[in-house]
């Protein structure tokens, strides 16, 4: 058979990304990716700790990521991103700023994090007041709440899972029953933290129930770094990746509000 028709692969761009070592969730990464978009990963090194601040700085020291960084130079991306919350927004503003510095020097080339991503999402929205949903213990959510207040954006509600290990493994239901229990009327949109929890196919549902933005953590991780390439991510009916499914702020209430809807036990993970 004869394929000289078909010219051989589409010229590759590359996005490299950085992950702690318990990062689960490569394949939710590659649902946000157009076909032309590869992405290359690389962990970070194992340390015998719980999820917790210590964890979180633990990951995201400058070494670390520069390390990170180095390892994925001779596939010669064209932006890397730090795919970590807690990571990212442990050091505040100033220390995110830092960390893409250290990224940047270590490649010479842009990059972004997740909490970074975060900040540039809202932006994009015009979010003043924001819920949060986050799988962590009391001190890390707080230390994200205090984050998002010094970037400006008031936390109207918040609820948290308390957990220290195997985030993956939430299922759907109980980021909706959080996110249920964060918003509030006088939310302008909802923020799902954690690169390690699975939001992909829950973010279009809870969109058409709360009637506000929902945005994720591995969401805007991506949606942030493609924005560097010139490029647009990919899912379905997402109000940060397509401006039509943005919700009219005086079209939000009255409306009857759908259940979401279960998802088959081998989509959640």
């Amino acid at each position: 058979m004869d394929i000289s028709f078909l010219g051989g692969p589409r010229p590759q761009r590359g996005v490299g990304v950085v992950a702690p070592f318990d990062f689960a969730l490569d394949r939710e990464l590659w649902r946000w990716v157009p076909d032309e978009v590869s992405l290359h990963l690389t962990r970070t090194p194992y340390v015998p700790v719980e999820v917790s601040l210590d964890l979180a700085r633990l990951v995201s020291e400058h070494e670390t990521l520069s390390d990170g960084v180095r390892t994925l130079t001779a596939i010669a991306p064209e932006v890397v991103a730090y795919a970590c919350t807690s990571g990212s927004f442990v050091g505040g503003i100033a220390g995110e700023r830092a960390m893409c510095e250290a990224m940047t020097r270590a490649g010479a080339i842009p990059a972004v994090t997740t909490s970074g991503a975060l900040l540039e999402a809202l932006t994009e929205l015009g979010v003043r007041r924001v819920a949060l949903v986050t799988p962590y213990t009391v001190s890390v959510t707080r230390a994200l709440e205090e984050y998002v207040a010094e970037a400006g954006t008031v936390v109207t509600g918040c609820a948290f899972m308390g957990l220290t290990r195997h985030i993956w493994k939430v299922p759907y239901r109980d980021v909706a029953d959080m996110a249920r229990q964060a918003v509030r009327r006088d939310a302008d949109a909802l923020f799902i933290s954690c690169t390690n929890l699975p939001t992909y196919d829950v973010i279009p549902q809870l969109e058409a129930e709360l009637r506000i933005p929902v945005i994720s953590a591995n969401q805007v991780t991506m949606w942030a770094a493609l924005r560097r390439l010139g490029t647009r991510a990919v899912g379905p009916y997402q109000a940060l990746i397509d401006p039509a499914a943005r919700i009219d702020p005086q079209a939000r209430g009255g409306a009857a509000l759908p259940e979401v809807p279960d998802v088959p036990e081998q989509e959640q993970q």
